[in-house]
C-alpha cells in the first residue's frame, strides 16, 4: 500500500515541519532517517539525497507505479516524487523543466541523474518508436560514463566532465529526442593520475573485456602494466567488472546508433592514445650544439602509425621539431627531451578530448530534434577538495560556485524579494551570498581567469610564478583570497601554505590550489606540426578531429584559452537553466570512506552549512509552500468557476488547498470529456442525416441533368453558329492587322534607305507613302531633324561653342531687325582685330590696360564740333569701354560698363551706332559717342554679352529709323540738351552751326535740318 507522508514516518519527512529547527535537530533527523534506509528528505519542493553507498530496494517498477501521477506530498519523500512532479508540470502545464543535481564529489549525483531519466522513461508513453528513443537516451549514459568517468579517491565513478541533457517531449509527454552538452573534460587525467586514482574507465574496459582477436587488431596487450598512462596502484576496483562494462558500452553504442566502422574507429583512437604513453625519448646532441630528442624504440611509433594511417616519418619529425609561423616566415626548431614528452602528452590529451567531443556530437546526431517541450537534467562534477588541487579542480569548483549562486538566487534571494514586492509582511532571513566568490574568479578585469588569460597572452617570459605574483598584486585585499605573499593573509608563517600556492575561501570551504601547470593547462597548446601530422592521417576519424591541420586553412590567430571557453560555456548553461522551472536535488555524502551505514555528523554538518539548507528551511517555513504567478494560475483553474470562464481580468481568491484544486480540475476535465463526447455523438448523427440528405440531392440532380442535357444540345448548336461568325470576324480583323503591319514594316524599311543627309540645313525628306501615316511621318521628320542637330552640335569644341553662342546672341538681337546682319553671319567674330600685344606701336596702350581685351577694333568717331570722322581704337574689356588714339595709343575716353545705358542704330545697311551713357555719370560729361564700324554686329553683340555678364542687366539695343536720342554739349553753355537725330544710309553729313548749340541732322530720305 502507498505510504503517506505522515503515516509511520521515520523522523520528519519534510524539514519545514521540523520542531525545533536548529542545526543539531536537522542533522539528527537526517541521521535517524538514514539509519532506517530513508535516504530522501524534503525541504518543501527540494529533495535532500544522502548517498547510501549500497543498493536499496526502493527503485523497483512497483515503486515507479506507486509514485506515478501522485501529488508531491502524498507519499514519503523520494526522488521519483520530484521526477513525477517535473514531468507532469512539463506535460500538463507546458512548463520547461530542469533538474539541478548538486553536491560534492562522491555524493551520488550521477546515480541520481540516471534514476531521474529511468523514471521519466518508465512513466511516459509506449510504442516501438517511443521505446527506441527512450533506449537511445538511456544508453547514452553508459557510453559517456565509460569515456568521461574515472575512479577518484572520493568516488569510484566520478564524472570528470560536465553533462547537461535536454530531453524533448511532444504534447502527449512522449520523448522525441534530446541534446547533450558537455563541459571541460579533465583531459590531464589521460597522461597522469593522482595516487589512488585511475585513468578513464574505457582504457581498463578495453583491456579487460575485449577479445584476444580484437586486442590484436588494436595492437594491444591485456596486461595493464604494459602502459605508462595507466596507474597500477588502483587498476582494479572492488565491485567493478570492467569486462562486463565493456560489453555494455559496445551494446549501448549500437543502440544509440553507432555504425560498426564508427565503433571500430573510436576504439582505434583509444588504443593509439594508450600506446602514445609508451613512446620514450633519448637526448642527442647536434653538430651546432643544440639538444635534440630521438625516439628510443620505434616499434611503438610504427604500431601507432599503422593504427592511425599516418606516415611514420611525418609523426617522428613532429615529435622532434617544432615549426613556428609568423606572417610569411617559418622557423623550425628542435625539441629537447622535455619538450618532446610535452608534445607527446599534449597530443594524447587533445586526441582523447576531441574524441570525447566527437562522441557527444555523434550521439546528438542520433537523438537530436528541434526543441519543443524540454526537461533538462544536469549531472556535473561536484565540489572537489583534494590533497593536490590544480587547474581542473579550480575550474570544477568555479562551476559549482555558479550552480550554488543559482540556488541562492532562486530559493533564498528571489523568494524573499518576491514577498517584499507583493507587500507581504516579512522578516529578512540572512544567508551567505557567494556572488563575491564568483566575481573573484570571473570578473573581466580583476578576476583570476582574466588575469590567467592575460598572463598567457603576455609577451616575454610567462610562468606559473609570474601568474601567482600578479594574483598577489591584484587580489591581495580580497577577503576570500589568501596566499603566502598577500597583504591580508593571516598565514604568513603557516608552512601549510607554500609559496607556489594560493587559497580561496569557497562556499564549501577553503581550497588550496597549486599554481604549477595553470598556465600550460589554460593555454592548452598543441604544436601545429602535430596537428598537421594528424590531418594527414588516412584514418577518417582522426583526420576529422584535427581540421586546423589542413595547410589550406592555417589560422595564425591564437585560439581561445581553456578558461575562457569554460567560462563562456558556464555562462550559456546558467542562461539556459534560468529559462526553465528549476527542481533541486541536493546530494550529501555521509562519509569519506565510501562505506555503507556510516554517518559522519561533522562531514554532513559541513555540507549542510555550505549548501545553505538551514536557511532554505527558514525561508520555506516563513513563506508559502506553493507559489504561482497570477496568469498561469488563472489559466489552469479558471474552468472551475463560471465567473472566470472563459475570460477573467479581475482578482482571484483561493480558499482551498492545491491538492483540492487539482482534484476539482481533474473532475472538471472528466465533465468536459463527457460534454465533448455528447457533442461528438450529436455531430455523428447529424453527419449521417446530412449524408442521407446529400444522397437525395444527388438523385434529384441526376434527373435535372438529363433534362438539361436536351436543352443544352439546342443551346450548343446555336452557340456553334454564333461562334463561326465571330471567328470569321476575328480572322478578317487579323488579316487587316497583318496588312497594316506589313505596310508599316515596309514604310520603316524604305525610310531607312531614303534618309537625308545629316546636314541641319538639308530640307529634304522622303514623301509620305500612305495617308494614315501622315502624323507619324511628320513626327519622324521632326525627331530626325532634332537628332541630327544634336549630332552636329556634339562636334563643336568649347571655343566653337563660344563663337556659336555669340552668333546665336547676334541672331536674337539683329535678325530681321538690322539690314547689315545677313552679311555678318558668314564672318567669324575675331574680337582682336588689332594685335596690340605684338605690335610695339601699341606698347603704351598695352601697359595702360591691365584687363583682358575682348575686342580691339579701329572705329570712326564722329566729331561733335565739325562732324568729321576721326579714327579711334575701340577697346572692350571685362569692365570698361575705351577709346584710344590710333597713332599715339593714348586713351582718350574710358567708360565703365555700368555707365553704358543703351546702344542705338538704324535698321539700314550702315555701320553707324550711338553709345548712350548714364546721365550724370563722369563719362557722360562730353556727351554720347557716335561711332562707325565695319564690324557693328560683332561689337554690339560682345558689348551686350559683356555688360550682361558684369552688371547682370541686359543692355538696351535700340534699332529704329525714326529718332535716336543722345546728348550733345553746348558750345557756349554748360547745359545739356536732348536732340533727335535721323540716321541715313551712308549719305552726306550737313552741319548746321548754331551760335548756341551744335546740332547734327542726318536725313534718311531727303536731307533736312533738325529744328528745336
Amino acid at each position: 500500500m502507498p505510504t503517506s507522508l505522515l503515516d509511520d514516518m521515520i523522523g520528519v519527512g519534510d524539514m519545514v515541519l521540523l520542531e525545533p529547527l536548529n542545526e543539531d535537530s536537522f542533522i539528527n533527523n537526517l541521521k535517524k532517517r538514514f539509519d532506517h534506509n530513508e535516504v530522501y528528505t524534503y525541504i518543501g519542493s527540494v529533495v535532500i539525497s544522502i548517498n547510501p553507498y549500497r543498493s536499496l530496494p526502493i527503485y523497483t517498477p512497483e515503486k515507479v507505479e506507486e509514485y506515478r501521477n501522485r501529488n508531491f506530498y502524498e507519499l514519503s519523500p523520494h526522488i521519483f516524487a520530484l521526477s513525477d512532479e517535473a514531468y507532469r508540470s512539463l506535460r500538463d502545464q507546458d512548463k520547461d523543466q530542469c533538474i539541478l543535481i548538486t553536491g560534492e564529489s562522491g555524493a551520488g549525483k550521477t546515480e541520481a541523474s540516471k534514476l531521474v531519466m529511468s523514471y521519466v522513461a518508465a512513466v511516459c508513453g509506449k510504442g516501438a518508436e517511443v521505446n527506441q528513443v527512450k533506449e537511445q537516451l538511456l544508453q547514452s549514459n553508459p557510453v559517456l560514463e565509460a569515456f568521461g568517468n574515472a575512479k577518484t579517491v572520493r568516488n569510484d565513478n566520478s564524472s570528470r566532465f560536465g553533462k547537461y541533457m535536454d530531453i524533448e517531449f511532444d504534447f502527449k509527454g512522449d520523448p522525441l529526442g534530446g541534446v547533450i552538452s558537455n563541459y571541460l573534460l579533465e583531459k590531464s587525467r589521460v597522461v597522469k593520475q593522482p595516487r589512488g586514482e585511475r585513468n578513464f574507465h574505457i582504457f581498463y574496459q578495453i583491456l579487460s573485456g575485449a577479445s584476444e582477436d580484437f586486442l590484436c587488431k588494436l595492437k594491444l596487450e591485456r596486461d595493464f602494466s604494459r602502459y605508462n598512462y595507466l596507474g597500477l596502484d588502483s587498476a582494479k576496483v572492488n565491485g567493478v567488472d570492467d569486462a562486463a562494462n565493456f560489453r555494455t558500452v559496445r551494446n549501448a553504442m549500437q543502440i544509440v546508433g553507432f555504425m560498426d566502422h564508427e565503433t571500430q574507429s573510436v576504439f582505434e583512437v583509444v588504443a593509439a592514445v594508450l600506446k602514445l604513453g609508451n613512446i620514450e625519448f633519448k637526448p642527442e646532441s647536434r653538430v651546432n650544439g643544440l639538444d635534440e630528442s630521438k625516439i628510443k624504440d620505434k616499434n611503438e611509433l610504427k604500431e601507432i602509425c599503422e593504427l592511425t594511417g599516418i606516415d611514420q616519418s611525418v609523426l617522428e619529425r613532429a615529435f622532434s621539431f617544432r615549426t613556428v609561423e609568423a606572417k610569411q616566415e617559418k622557423v623550425s626548431t628542435t625539441l629537447n627531451v622535455a619538450q618532446a614528452y610535452y608534445a607527446r602528452d599534449a597530443l594524447a590529451k587533445n586526441l582523447y578530448s576531441r574524441l570525447f567531443s566527437w562522441l557527444v556530437t555523434r550521439i546528438n546526431e542520433s537523438i537530436k530534434v528541434s526543441l519543443k517541450k524540454v526537461m533538462g537534467v544536469l549531472d556535473i562534477y561536484g565540489f572537489e577538495i583534494f590533497e593536490d588541487n590544480s587547474f581542473e579542480q579550480f575550474i570544477i569548483n568555479y562551476c559549482n560556485e555558479k550552480l550554488q549562486q543559482i540556488f541562492i538566487e532562486l530559493t533564498l534571494k528571489e523568494e524573499q524579494e518576491e514577498y517584499i514586492r507583493e507587500g507581504i509582511e516579512w522578516t529578512h532571513i540572512e544567508y551567505f551570498n557567494n556572488a563575491i566568490i564568483c566575481d573573484l574568479i570571473e570578473n573581466n578585469q580583476t578576476g583570476i581567469l582574466a588575469m590567467l588569460d592575460e598572463e598567457c597572452l603576455r609577451p616575454g617570459t610567462v610562468t606559473d610564478d609570474t601568474f601567482l605574483e600578479k594574483l598577489n598584486q591584484i587580489c591581495a585585499t580580497h577577503q576570500h583570497f589568501e596566499s603566502r605573499m598577500s597583504k591580508c593573509s593571516r598565514f604568513l608563517n603557516d608552512t601549510s601554505l607554500p609559496h607556489s600556492c594560493f587559497r580561496i575561501q569557497h562556499y564549501a570551504g577553503k581550497v588550496m590550489y597549486q599554481v604549477e601547470g595553470f598556465v600550460d593547462k589554460n593555454n592548452d597548446l598543441l604544436y601545429r606540426d602535430l596537428s598537421q601530422a594528424m590531418w594527414k592521417a588516412s584514418h577518417s576519424l582522426i583526420k576529422a578531429l584535427f581540421p586546423e591541420g589542413n595547410p589550406a586553412k592555417i589560422n595564425l590567430k591564437r585560439p581561445l584559452t581553456a578558461g575562457s571557453q569554460f567560462k563562456a560555456s558556464v555562462a550559456t548553461l546558467m542562461k539556459n537553466l534560468q529559462t526553465k522551472n528549476p527542481n533541486y536535488i541536493r546530494c550529501i555524502k555521509p562519509n569519506d570512506k565510501k562505506a555503507a551505514h556510516i554517518f559522519n555528523d561533522a562531514l554532513v554538518c559541513h555540507q549542510i552549512r555550505y549548501l545553505g539548507l538551514l536557511e532554505n528551511v527558514r525561508v520555506r517555513r516563513a513563506g508559502y509552500a506553493f507559489r504561482q504567478a497570477y496568469e498561469p494560475c488563472l489559466e489552469r483553474y479558471k474552468m472551475l468557476c463560471k465567473q472566470t470562464w472563459p475570460h477573467w481580468r479581475g482578482p482571484i481568491s483561493l480558499t482551498i488547498t492545491l491538492f483540492k484544486l487539482e482534484d476539482l480540475r481533474k473532475q472538471r476535465l472528466e465533465d468536459l470529456a463527457t460534454l465533448i463526447e455528447k457533442i461528438y455523438r450529436g455531430w455523428k448523427c447529424r453527419t449521417r442525416f446530412l449524408l442521407m440528405k446529400k444522397s437525395q440531392i444527388v438523385i434529384a440532380s441526376w434527373y435535372r441533368r438529363y433534362a438539361q442535357q436536351k436543352k443544352y444540345q439546342k443551346i450548343k448548336s446555336s452557340a456553334i453558329i454564333v461562334q463561326s461568325y465571330i471567328r470569321g470576324w476575328k480572322v478578317s480583323s487579323l488579316l487587316l492587322w497583318l496588312s497594316l503591319h506589313s505596310k508599316m514594316q515596309k514604310y520603316f524599311l524604305e525610310m531607312k534607305n531614303k534618309m537625308p543627309s545629316l546636314s541641319p540645313i538639308d530640307k529634304n525628306w522622303p514623301a509620305r507613302p500612305y495617308l494614315f501615316l501622315d502624323s507619324t511621318h511628320k513626327e519622324l521628320k521632326r525627331i530626325f531633324h532634332l537628332w541630327r542637330c544634336k549630332k552636329y552640335r556634339d562636334q563643336f569644341t568649347d571655343q566653337q561653342k563660344l563663337i556659336y553662342e555669340e552668333k546665336l546672341e547676334a541672331s536674337e538681337l539683329f535678325k530681321d531687325k538690322k539690314a547689315l546682319y545677313p552679311a555678318s553671319v558668314g564672318q567669324p567674330f575675331q574680337g582682336a582685330y588689332l594685335e596690340i600685344s605684338k605690335n610695339p606701336k601699341y606698347k603704351k596702350l598695352k601697359d595702360a590696360v591691365d584687363e583682358k581685351i575682348i575686342i580691339a577694333e579701329v572705329v570712326n568717331k564722329i566729331n561733335r564740333a565739325n562732324g568729321k570722322a576721326t579714327s579711334r581704337i575701340f577697346l572692350l574689356t571685362k569692365n570698361n569701354v575705351l577709346l584710344a588714339d590710333q597713332k599715339s595709343g593714348n586713351i582718350k575716353s574710358e567708360v565703365p560698363l555700368g555707365d553704358v545705358t543703351k546702344v542705338s542704330m538704324s535698321s539700314q545697311n550702315d555701320g553707324f551706332f550711338a553709345v548712350h551713357l548714364k546721365e550724370g555719370s563722369e563719362a557722360a560729361g562730353k556727351g554720347d559717342f557716335l561711332l562707325s564700324s565695319d564690324h557693328l554686329i560683332e561689337m554690339a553683340t560682345k558689348l551686350y554679352r559683356t555688360t550682361l555678364s558684369q552688371t547682370k542687366q541686359k543692355l538696351n539695343i535700340e534699332i529704329s529709323d525714326e529718332y535716336v536720342s543722345f546728348l550733345l554739349k553746348s558750345t557756349f553753355t554748360n547745359k545739356t540738351l536732348s536732340c533727335n537725330l535721323q540716321f541715313f544710309s551712308l549719305g552726306r553729313i550737313l552741319v548746321n552751326k548754331d551760335p548756341i548749340l551744335s546740332v547734327y541732322s542726318f536725313p534718311l530720305k531727303s536731307l533736312e535740318k533738325t529744328h528745336f
